[in-house]
């Protein structure tokens, strides 16, 4: 069994206009790679991953797992990640942790604040819809709330959101985040996603959360 101090977790965030990727074995030894640019994904995430394995001088198949930041996000960036993802596991014989993206950033976003407070994240679903969850620092993390939901964008008032408040909906989001670094992806792995290990990669996708449908024109 692998001791604490060798397992290194490779964690990819692609959900948002971030490409990045994080070789983790603890907050005192890792390695962690970003490029913050619109529809670069599929250009950079693998140099990207090269770059950080070859930094934390490791091999694809000593990795203790692969982590991924599962959405809610881009439909594109996630599809482009989870794909990337898929391949190098099944590759190297690793099994994949599913992140759930909301719940790395209210990691990260924990980090910066007091016990106690609570606070949301509002993403940009579409013009008329938004994601919305609500959590609340503990000494153990956080606590989820409100779970992720998505609400129409009128019947969100961000006056009346008593609570602190981030994401891409928000002018002036204290700390400037929407999306999780990967460093905080592969955290959230670590601290939880011991029983989130799956070999079963077809069964792999993102969690868009809201279902897309594709509209044709009405033939007369």
């Amino acid at each position: 069994m692998l001791s604490e101090e060798s397992k290194v977790y490779l964690a990819i965030e692609t959900s948002g206009a971030m490409c990045g990727v994080c070789a983790y074995v603890s907050d005192e030894k890792y390695y962690e790679n970003i490029i913050v640019q619109k529809n670069i994904h599929s250009e950079k995430l693998y140099e990207l991953i090269d770059i950080t394995l070859n930094q934390m001088n490791i091999k694809l198949n000593e990795l203790y797992a692969i982590a991924i930041s599962n959405g809610p996000g881009s439909f594109t960036g996630l599809r482009i990640g989870m794909s990337a993802v898929k391949g190098l596991a099944f590759g190297a014989s690793l099994p994949i942790i599913p992140v759930p993206t909301f719940d790395a950033l209210a990691l990260q976003i924990s980090t910066y604040i007091k016990n106690n407070e609570e606070f949301a994240i509002i993403n940009k679903v579409s013009m008329d819809e938004v994601y919305y969850a609500k959590y609340k620092k503990t000494s153990d993390y956080f606590e989820n709330i409100i779970p992720l939901e998505i609400k129409p964008k009128n019947e969100l008032d961000i006056r009346t959101e008593n609570c602190l408040l981030y994401g891409n909906v928000i002018e002036n989001n204290l700390l400037n985040i929407s999306n999780p670094t990967p460093l905080f992806v592969a955290k959230w792995a670590k601290i939880f996603g011991e029983d989130k290990k799956t070999f079963n990669f077809d069964y792999s996708e993102p969690e868009y959360f809201k279902k897309f449908i594709v509209k044709g024109k009405k033939n007369d």
